[in-house]
């Protein structure tokens, strides 16, 4: 790998690294995308005054910066190339303030969605968006993409959860977006513009995050069926219920192989697909009732958890399913969505353009919602960016809106989904937002390449 190419922005900049083994690690994340080249320079902010300076660097010598936070995004959204320079959030990982009373905490954007958990948990409040990364990500990167995860179908992704934003913007000026109450509708709504924006706008350097009371009582249900199609349906007949599950995963049987080789556990042994469901609150067993019924004429076996240690052991297998599949090669992580009533078709879907491609794809999906994340799993060192895989992810995309839904339910577009956004936008959107971006950053400084 050769040298950093100089900068004035790192020459400058007190928290700069032109270390080889920093900027490699700072220009790859999850999604499994490898940059031809890597970042000239990491800039590692410790403070609001570190991207102050950072942005304003930049704006004055035209230098292209990428926000960074934990690196777990999967559309390579934080990938980055020479000519280019990293911000790296990670180290801004303070919980400022938690208010029991108002059920809010300030937080900088490096803390690990977890921690904000664990801290809330000691006031008997919880913060609502977990993506299955909960343990990795960081709130930061949450907040760029609008993340969910397994309890958004109930309590809404990450857009509903954040108050208020202060950003850096690509000048190098503040703003506050949001408000510290719950409610209010003074001027456009900027707070909501900037979360799932990717870091192309601004770089989100503190957020006020909306916090939620611990439910009293949860119940917890995992449910094994012959394939995906019957797991789909009776996901399904949960919503035609009209009922609200705080949680409702699917896995497939390939994943669920997965998952028992990485940890030990015999769920496929039960099945060839697998219902996760829990519903909270005082009517929490109620609930769980109703459900049970909706979904016992297509189940083969229905076990309620018998405590909570069992009810985690549940949880932790799906949250666990990406990193098992991660253990059998490189994983390109899909993220569609369509609506709740037709997964099965969306499986059916899937498993044609398995055929059709070869290629090997293992589904979850919270199934409460939509979202599908289809996962094509290649051997090490193969491309997921070119061939047989690229092909698939563009088959996913068009399957997705064949049956009404979008190309990125939670992930973002990044760099790996351009192909496919006019598609699903329509020029006329796209040509809008494109300008909108250059409102914000004339200059297109902030992230080009990603999002739109």
């Amino acid at each position: 790998m050769a040298t950093a190419a100089t900068s004035p922005v790192l020459d400058a900049h007190p928290r700069a690294s032109l270390d080889e083994q920093d900027r490699r690690r700072a220009s790859v994340d999850r999604s499994g995308y490898m940059p031809a080249t890597f970042a000239d320079g990491v800039i590692f902010a410790q403070d609001i005054d570190d991207v102050v300076l950072a942005m304003k660097l930049a704006h004055e010598h035209g230098a292209i910066i990428v926000p960074r936070g934990a690196g777990t995004g999967l559309a390579a959204g934080s990938s980055a190339q020479a000519g280019q320079i990293v911000l790296d959030l990670s180290r801004m990982d303070k919980i400022l303030q938690i208010d029991p009373v108002e059920a809010t905490a300030v937080v900088q954007p490096g803390v690990i969605n977890a921690a904000v958990n664990q801290a809330a948990g000691e006031h008997g409040l919880f913060y609502a968006p977990d993506p299955a990364s909960t343990a990795i990500c960081s709130i930061g990167g949450n907040i760029a993409t609008n993340a969910g995860g397994m309890w958004c179908a109930k309590y809404g992704v990450t857009r509903e959860s954040v108050l208020s934003l202060l950003v850096v913007l690509p000048d190098g000026q503040l703003l506050r977006t949001g408000r510290r109450t719950i409610k209010g509708v003074a001027g456009y709504d900027m707070n909501a513009l900037m979360i799932g924006s990717e870091g192309t706008l601004g770089i989100v350097v503190e957020a006020l995050l909306r916090l939620r009371p611990k439910p009293k009582h949860t119940s917890t249900l995992v449910a094994y069926f012959p394939d995906e199609s019957a797991a789909a349906k009776a996901a399904s007949a949960v919503i035609a219920e009209r009922l609200t599950p705080s949680v409702l995963e699917l896995m497939c049987g390939k994943t669920l192989k997965a998952v028992d080789a990485a940890l030990g556990t015999d769920h496929q042994s039960r099945g060839g697909a697998l219902l996760l469901a829990q519903t909270d609150g005082y009517g929490a067993h109620l609930e769980m009732q109703a459900l049970q019924e909706a979904i016992a004429p297509l189940a083969g076996h229905i076990e309620i958890a018998r405590d909570e240690a069992q009810a985690q052991a549940l949880i932790e297998a799906r949250r666990q399913a990406i990193p098992s599949m991660e253990l059998l090669g490189t994983a390109s992580i899909c993220d569609i969505g369509v609506p709740r009533h037709r997964l099965a078709e969306a499986f059916a879907g899937l498993q044609h353009i398995e055929d059709e491609r070869g290629v090997s794809i293992f589904t979850i999906a919270h199934a409460a919602d939509g979202n599908l994340h289809p996962i094509i799993v290649v051997p090490e060192g193969q491309s997921i960016t070119s061939g047989a895989p690229k092909a698939a992810l563009g088959d996913m995309f068009h399957l997705a809106q064949l049956l009404g839904g979008t190309l990125t339910g939670e992930h973002g577009i990044g760099l790996l989904k351009q192909d496919w956004l006019a598609e699903e936008l329509g020029e006329t959107s796209l040509a809008l937002q494109r300008r909108l971006r250059a409102v914000f950053d004339p200059q297109g400084i902030l992230n080009p390449g990603k999002a739109i």
